[in-house]
């Protein structure tokens, strides 16, 4: 029985370790994205607007991103994109989007989309 309980454990922290995403350096370390005009960056925030338009059912048409953040994870990428948009009045606005990016699973996350103030 002890041995069974030790085997259990020992799994169970094998699985933790796996299943908890860790941040490659310092956690908190965010950097500039090196190329807005990647056109990785630019689909990610056609996404990030597209996704809120169809959520929001709101009209809502990306024009470019102005400037970004990015921090890497073992998993994927969080971005946090200051972007342009268009609305249904053709006004140019200023909205703020945090996405993760997950290419090996092919999935991605809006975790936030607003006008910036």
């Amino acid at each position: 029985m002890r041995t069974h309980n030790i085997l259990c454990v020992t799994i169970a922290a094998v699985i933790c370790v796996i299943a908890t995403p860790t941040i490659e350096g310092n956690e908190n370390h965010w950097e500039q994205i090196p190329n807005l005009n990647d056109p990785d960056v630019q689909e990610i925030a056609s996404w990030a607007v597209a996704e809120h338009a169809r959520k929001a059912n709101e009209w809502i048409q990306f024009e470019r991103v102005d400037t970004g953040m990015q921090i890497q994870t073992v998993s994927g990428t969080t971005y946090k994109l200051l972007l342009k948009a268009v609305n249904r009045n053709i006004k140019e606005g200023v909205y703020r989007a945090d996405v993760y990016d997950e290419p090996s699973t092919h999935t991605r996350t809006l975790e936030y989309f607003a006008p910036a103030l």
